[in-house]
């Protein structure tokens, strides 16, 4: 199971857009709070509902289920496939208030960071390319990029450390 009983721990999502030569794209992650690891990810050309869903139920599939998911309140996250989707998986459903971005600090750092040391170095040309920019990058972001707030461990690294399984049991 990923996340934990508190909020602060519990997985978070918040759509971006992804800038291309002629358009963008959407992007979403699901990510860990307390380990700021990237569950899963999905790339979109439209705003559907369906690749957060599917996101989200990559994350569950690999993880098990989180106690709480936390996102913004775009229209991804409040209809009905998202609400049915943790709602059938006993997730409890929590929302930032409008417009308040730092609800969501934790992934708003991650957006940051994929653009400017990613996506704003190449002239993404199409969703092929940004699909591989974006999953270098968050494979590099998982596996190796510390964080002081980790005590400058990896995503990864903290993600599966034996400590954090031992305060989640």
């Amino acid at each position: 199971m990923f996340g934990a009983v508190t909020l602060l721990t519990s997985p978070c999502d918040v759509v971006s857009y992804i800038p291309l030569r002629r358009g963008f794209l959407y992007l979403v992650a699901i990510m860990d709070w307390a380990t700021r690891k990237v569950l899963a990810w999905r790339l979109s050309n439209t705003l559907d509902a369906s690749f957060c869903v599917e996101a989200m139920k990559e994350a569950i599939t690999k993880y098990g289920k989180p106690e709480i998911m936390n996102t913004d309140q775009g229209s991804q996250f409040t209809g009905s496939a998202w609400i049915t989707t943790l709602t059938e998986a006993e997730v409890k459903i929590s929302m930032d208030g409008r417009g308040r971005y730092l609800d969501n600090i934790f992934i708003e750092r991650l957006w940051r960071s994929l653009k400017q040391e990613a996506v704003y170095l190449h002239e993404l040309q199409d969703g092929f390319q940004a699909k591989r920019v974006i999953k270098d990058w968050i494979s590099f972001y998982n596996i190796e990029r510390p964080h002081t707030a980790l005590d400058k461990r990896s995503p990864d690294d903290a993600f599966f450390s034996t400590e954090r399984t031992q305060k989640a049991a």
